[in-house]
């Protein structure tokens, strides 16, 4: 990390994102010589803790950046498209969250342990694209298995929790829970159905080929980071009444044979990644252990005797760390090292 510090902005700092987005600088040691925090009208003056300092939340507007060196975006895609360009303009890198920018041709879409290289695209616009969470915890052990083994087809489907949909929608699993308990009408309305006691396979809108936006975020995101444009890839995912961290079940088949042994080997190696594989003594990655952890979890590795040259396997991860926040700042960080 680079001696230097830097002026940041987190803009949407009340989300359940920004929000982790604060704990982690701190966590990590960023080196920020001041921290701007940025929301609509209605969180403006609210105080947010920051290495013990109460900070003031300001109004996010297109003169927000002046003397900032990252934006962090958090606020959502039509937040990220009206301000975004004018953090540039200030002099400001913009590390964005959102859907807004990820699928640009001339924008990086980046994780850091995968392509850390296209950070440097970044000239063209002043923005990096931080990919979709699913997407991020389903390829990080998809890529050292594809440098061994050469990706063909990825069929994912997905089990991601409400924190997902941001922090409204993990109140209302939590609500809803507590009014099943009391035999009380229970409200909907973060989601199309009652997420307590179900599941839901409709995470964002459905388009003309049957897929939802978040069924072809993955698809097409994964395509794009992992340098494979024209990998065969198929995803259904779904809303489950999780609190935090996201489940992808995985097959992946591949030009040449991986064995179990191998894969476990490949994964465990991989920064960012640990094998939590052993199914005899119940052991396997669980939302309820990966909430709150920065590494992509995998189990239930196994080798798929339908199909050739092909594996299954299990990975959770928490999406507001390695699937949205710690991603973000990891981005910051090289950055910092070697960019700015």
């Amino acid at each position: 990390m680079s001696s230097k510090s830097y002026n940041v902005a987190v803009a949407g700092a009340t989300g359940a994102v920004g929000e982790v987005m604060m704990q982690i600088l701190e966590q990590r040691k960023f080196p920020v010589k001041s921290l701007r925090l940025l929301a609509s009208e209605r969180s403006v003056g609210k105080k947010l803790k920051f290495k013990g300092q109460d900070l003031p939340v300001e109004l996010l507007q297109k003169s927000a950046f002046k003397g900032i060196d990252i934006a962090l975006f958090s606020a959502g895609a039509s937040r990220s498209k009206e301000f975004a360009p004018s953090a540039w303009e200030a002099g400001a890198v913009v590390v964005d969250n959102s859907s807004a920018f990820r699928m640009e041709p001339d924008i990086p879409l980046v994780v850091p342990e995968i392509n850390p290289d296209a950070i440097g695209q970044y000239k063209k616009r002043g923005i990096i694209a931080n990919p979709n969470c699913t997407t991020i915890v389903a390829i990080m052990p998809l890529k050292p298995l594809h440098d061994y083994g050469t990706l063909k087809r990825v069929v994912a489907s997905s089990y991601q929790a409400t924190s997902g949909a941001g922090a409204k929608a993990m109140a209302e699993l939590i609500a809803q829970t507590k009014a099943y308990a009391r035999g009380e009408k229970m409200e909907i309305a973060a989601f199309k159905h009652q997420i307590a006691f179900n599941v839901i396979p409709h995470i964002d809108a459905f388009l003309e080929n049957g897929y939802t936006k978040e069924e072809m975020k993955m698809t097409n995101e994964g395509r794009k980071i992992m340098g494979i444009p024209d990998l065969r890839v198929t995803c259904t995912t779904v809303r489950v009444p999780v609190l935090t961290a996201h489940s992808i079940s995985i097959n992946a088949q591949f030009a040449k044979k991986i064995t179990r042994e191998k894969a476990r080997e490949l994964i465990a190696k991989f920064p960012g990644c640990q094998v939590m594989d052993d199914p005899a003594n119940n052991v396997y990655p669980m939302p309820l252990f990966c909430a709150g952890k920065d590494d992509c979890y995998v189990g239930r590795i196994r080798e798929d005797d339908s199909a050739e040259n092909c594996l299954n396997f299990w990975v959770c991860g928490d999406q507001l760390r390695k699937g949205a926040a710690l991603n973000a700042i990891q981005i910051a960080e090289v950055l910092a090292k070697k960019h700015l």
